[in-house]
């Protein structure tokens, strides 16, 4: 069981781009957190700011209704792999072509956000 804490140092949203209006303008002022937590395949994400907080529980492998209720309002099927060292997230929704990746360099947690063709990146430094 393995527990650790990043926080966004680098911010490139253009994903933000399917979000509502309203919250897209809120998003590109915070400062997100990042708690995950590791049992074997077992994952728990939490995305952490001072406006919402989104947690993702997961088994890598296993398809799951993911319910985005307040992020876009949307629920789609979720599927994340191991892709080498990296955690490869596909949702099946009304959007084409959407999910991330996660991987780590170093101290830093990398997230790519993809949706439609549009690709955004954040980089969380390690607490």
């Amino acid at each position: 069981n393995s527990k650790l804490k990043y926080h966004v140092i680098y911010l490139f949203s253009q994903v933000l781009l399917y979000v509502n209006v309203a919250v897209r303008k809120i998003a590109t002022l915070l400062k997100p957190d990042k708690d995950i937590t590791q049992n074997g395949d077992h994952f728990t994400i939490k995305t952490l700011s001072t406006f919402r907080n989104y947690n993702m529980d997961f088994v890598v492998g296993q398809e799951f209704e993911e319910d985005l209720s307040g992020v876009d309002d949307r629920k789609c099927m979720t599927t994340i792999t191991w892709d080498g060292d990296n955690l490869v997230c596909v949702q099946k929704g009304e959007i084409e072509g959407r999910g991330w990746t996660h991987w780590i360099e170093g101290d830093e947690l990398h997230l790519e956000l993809r949706a439609a063709g549009i690709v955004s990146k954040q980089v969380f430094k390690k607490s």
